[in-house]
């Protein structure tokens, strides 16, 4: 959604920026730092964050604050857990807003770009580890597919309601010509996490943290 400056209250601005700070707090006690001193950690970490950022550079847009990309949340998620999928997020949003200059924006774009589809990537991954079969299929098409899916479309129903509140776009306007682009690209987004994790689980399982071949495949 990349909201703009522009379109942020200025009544909501501290808020935002205070929750940034909040979370920022949270993820500096509770994130396995340690992970990142492993060079090859390292190295797929960083890979991953740039290929998000050439991925969120391919976008469109109907009006200011008002553009449309792939996430990518769900696979960061799933690779890296929910810290560092935020982190990755982080930084790509970071980068964006040093080279539109959108920097009242960061917060809300971190938290609706970042946070929220992390978060219900996440539960859907915890939801689905603790209730059903330890299944390769199940991982690839609940956690991947479904939840790349849901992860998205909540970004497009907050995103419409976030804009709709601070009173830049009417709701309706948003219902028409906004929210229903997010839930079309609820497939292209589900297709493309799919396909990007199936091949990382079969060649590269090491880089999945919440994969792990003795439950998903040596145990069948």
């Amino acid at each position: 959604m990349d909201l703009v400056s522009a379109n942020i209250p200025a009544a909501w601005s501290t808020v935002l920026w205070l929750l940034l700070a909040l979370l920022a707090v949270l993820m500096w006690r509770k994130a396995a730092w340690t992970m990142l001193k492993s060079p090859a950690n390292l190295n797929i970490f960083l890979g991953a964050t740039v290929a998000l950022l050439g991925l969120w550079l391919i976008d469109a847009g109907v009006r200011p604050g008002l553009s449309f990309h792939l996430l990518g949340a769900t696979a960061l998620t799933l690779m890296f857990r929910p810290w560092f999928a935020i982190l990755s997020i982080a930084l790509v949003i970071a980068g964006m807003t040093l080279h539109n200059g959108q920097f009242d924006a960061y917060p809300a774009n971190l938290l609706l770009m970042g946070v929220l589809p992390v978060s219900a990537s996440w539960a859907i991954y915890r939801l689905v580890d603790k209730r059903m079969p330890n299944h390769m299929f199940i991982y690839i098409f609940i956690n991947c597919f479904f939840g790349a899916a849901i992860a998205i479309a909540l970004v497009g129903v907050a995103s419409t309601l976030f804009n709709a509140a601070s009173g830049v776009y009417r709701l309706d306007y948003l219902l028409d010509n906004y929210l229903p682009f997010y839930m079309l690209m609820a497939w292209a987004e589900a297709f493309a996490t799919g396909m990007i994790m199936t091949l990382l689980v079969v060649y590269r399982p090491e880089w999945v943290s919440t994969f792990d071949d003795k439950r998903y495949l040596q145990s069948k």
